[in-house]
């Protein structure tokens, strides 16, 4: 009782008929009709011509028109007309929307979704923030003041430097909402759940899931597990466990849904998941990757990607004992088909600190063979030689 006596009193929501989930009719685009809004969109415009011409941008192998057909899924092909999907690798668990329509979504969220539905809720999410014309409530509210200046500095920034993993962040945060907002966006998020076909569950699975994730990592780092959990995007989103509670409650009114199409989601990503798990390791967090390599093996399979990438994980921690687990990682990871040079001289490597000098010749032999040019060639023959 108290704690859902908490979750009504922290979040304000929206007047909604709890008994009709149809959606309004869509309403096209706004269009900026004074100063101040003509402004917010010509940051939007240039944000965007970053955010398409950016190094971290995933061109390749059709994912944007896969993720933008999952929206369209997700929201109607009415609501979806118009709008711009780009993938991007960074490893963090996240997606926004700019109030010119375009969206970008974060390889670390499609690492951590285990199926389409996870993944068009969250885009849902972000798509009713767009349609509530949050942005510009927002940029209302701040304009006059000081961060309006600061957001003018970021993107000025932005326009000149290469795009990176802080400057989306920084980009987010001229849209960032307030908490009211962000239930509001949960609320017809679900309304477009229902439409869907999409099993009804799938946004409260999400804050469940990164909750486990959040614990994992605290354990990792021998730290307490938290009690409350924050969305980590400027803590403007409601605490994961009441959120994930009222999407619970409000999804057992919608109808239940069907197929999470998780075989598709599966087939959509598997080009892209070594190219996103390399990213994931370079988190340093050993607790949450290990989480979420188990969560995408009880979907796959240990297969020769994720053995290199647990490999890879435990040759960082480094403890004798990790090389050992690592070594035997890559080992597998072999036997499971993955064939790039780089596994033998990470096994070599690995070998090689732990003392098991016979067989680590064997592996970086191997891997000299396959990239004599490689620019660390000099230092593994070096290391050949001692």
């Amino acid at each position: 009782m108290a704690f859902a006596l908490l979750a009504e009193l922290a979040f304000s929501r929206p007047a909604v008929a709890r008994d009709d989930f149809t959606l309004a009719p869509y309403m096209a685009a706004y269009e900026p009709s004074t100063v101040d809004e003509r402004g917010v969109w010509m940051l939007a415009d240039e944000g965007e011509r970053q955010l398409r011409d950016s190094p971290l941008r995933i061109r390749d192998g059709g994912l944007e028109t896969y993720l933008r057909n999952v929206l369209c899924r997700e929201v109607g092909s009415d609501r979806c007309t118009g709008i711009r999907v780009y993938a991007v690798e960074v490893p963090t668990f996240n997606a926004s929307m700019m109030p010119n329509g375009a969206m970008q979504v974060h390889s670390g969220l499609l690492l951590r979704a285990r199926n389409e539905a996870e993944l068009a809720a969250v885009l849902g999410h972000e798509f009713a923030h767009f349609e509530l014309r949050h942005f510009l409530y927002g940029f209302k509210n701040r304009r006059g003041t000081t961060d309006a200046m600061a957001w003018l500095t970021v993107l000025g920034g932005i326009s000149n430097t290469p795009v990176g993993d802080t400057n989306f962040s920084l980009l987010g945060s001229i849209y960032q909402f307030n908490r009211a907002q962000e239930t509001e966006a949960d609320l017809l998020g679900l309304k477009y759940l229902a439409q869907s076909g999409y099993p009804a569950q799938s946004a409260s699975e999400v804050w469940q899931a990164l909750m486990a994730e959040a614990d994992a990592s605290a354990l990792g780092r021998k730290q307490k597990v938290k009690a409350k959990y924050s969305a980590g995007f400027f803590d403007t989103h409601p605490a994961s466990v009441a959120r994930a509670s009222y999407l619970a409650t409000e999804a057992d009114k919608l109808p239940p849904g069907g197929d999470a199409r998780a075989k598709e989601y599966n087939d959509a990503i598997a080009p892209y998941i070594s190219r996103f798990l390399a990213a994931q390791m370079k988190l340093n967090d050993f607790g949450g990757s290990e989480y979420i390599l188990g969560n995408i093996a009880e979907r796959s399979g240990w297969t020769g990607d994720l053995l290199f990438a647990r490999g890879e994980l435990y040759r960082a921690r480094a403890n004798p004992r990790d090389l050992q687990q690592a070594s035997e990682f890559y080992r597998q990871a072999k036997l499971a088909g993955y064939a790039a040079p780089e596994l033998d001289r990470n096994l070599g490597l690995s070998l090689l600190r732990n003392g098991q000098s016979d067989e680590a010749r064997i592996a970086l032999s191997a891997y000299l063979t396959a990239r004599p040019d490689a620019s660390n060639a000099k230092a593994i023959t070096a290391l050949l030689a001692n």
